[in-house]
């Protein structure tokens, strides 16, 4: 019985590790993202969708 009760512990701590990798993981690809988006690769990807969806629509 307390071989489980242990178990059961050590799984809590490595889900709350897990929580937090997951979370920095995320907010590094914000980051990353966010940069891409505002510097001149964003503008140029965002000009070439516009261009791309107004042909589509003949405009």
């Amino acid at each position: 019985m307390n071989r489980t009760r242990t178990r059961i512990r050590t799984q809590r701590g490595i889900t709350t590790a897990e929580y937090a990798v997951g979370t920095a993981a995320g907010a590094g690809l914000a980051g990353l993202l966010y940069k891409m988006l505002t510097g001149g690769f964003g503008k140029d990807l965002l000009e070439k969708l516009f261009e791309h969806v107004l042909k589509l629509l003949g405009i």
